[in-house]
């Protein structure tokens, strides 16, 4: 049975780069950091970087598929300026219900993985989808 989460890897085509930039939105160093990878934990989770080149990177953008870190309210002002001040991509975010589902900033890393800082977390989203949406989510497990 699933117990939880072991770790998330990421493919990085220039590891010194991506070990710079996860090191700044992290805001931890590599616990691991070879030629080939680096792995990093925070908050619990354990991040490795693979170095992977030669990779085709296209469809990557086109995906909402992403990686959400949690962070609380109060931080998030700090970690868009964080991100700013490396220049990271930074996104437009999704129109959405702060005070329902969270506030978040969308951004990607040098290899254009869509990362997500928010603020909410699953209980909120499904009391805002019931008061808000409810044929949205068909069924409650509660």
């Amino acid at each position: 049975m699933i117990q939880g989460l072991g770790h998330i890897t990421f493919s990085v085509t220039n590891m010194a780069r991506s070990v710079r930039f996860y090191q700044a939105i992290l805001g931890a160093s590599p616990t691991v950091h070879g030629e080939k990878t680096a792995y990093f934990e925070v908050a619990g989770l354990w991040i490795a970087l693979n170095l992977e080149d030669g990779i085709p990177r296209k469809d990557i953008y086109d995906s909402y598929t992403h990686v959400a870190f949690s962070v609380r309210s109060q931080d998030l002002t700090r970690l868009r300026l964080l991100l700013e001040s490396i220049d990271a991509d930074i996104l437009p975010g999704r129109n959405r219900s702060v005070e329902g589902e969270g506030d978040s900033i969308y951004f990607r890393d040098p290899d254009g993985h869509l990362l997500e800082f928010h603020t909410g977390n699953i209980t909120q989203r499904k009391e805002h989808y019931k008061k808000t949406n409810p044929s949205l989510l068909t069924n409650f497990n509660d």
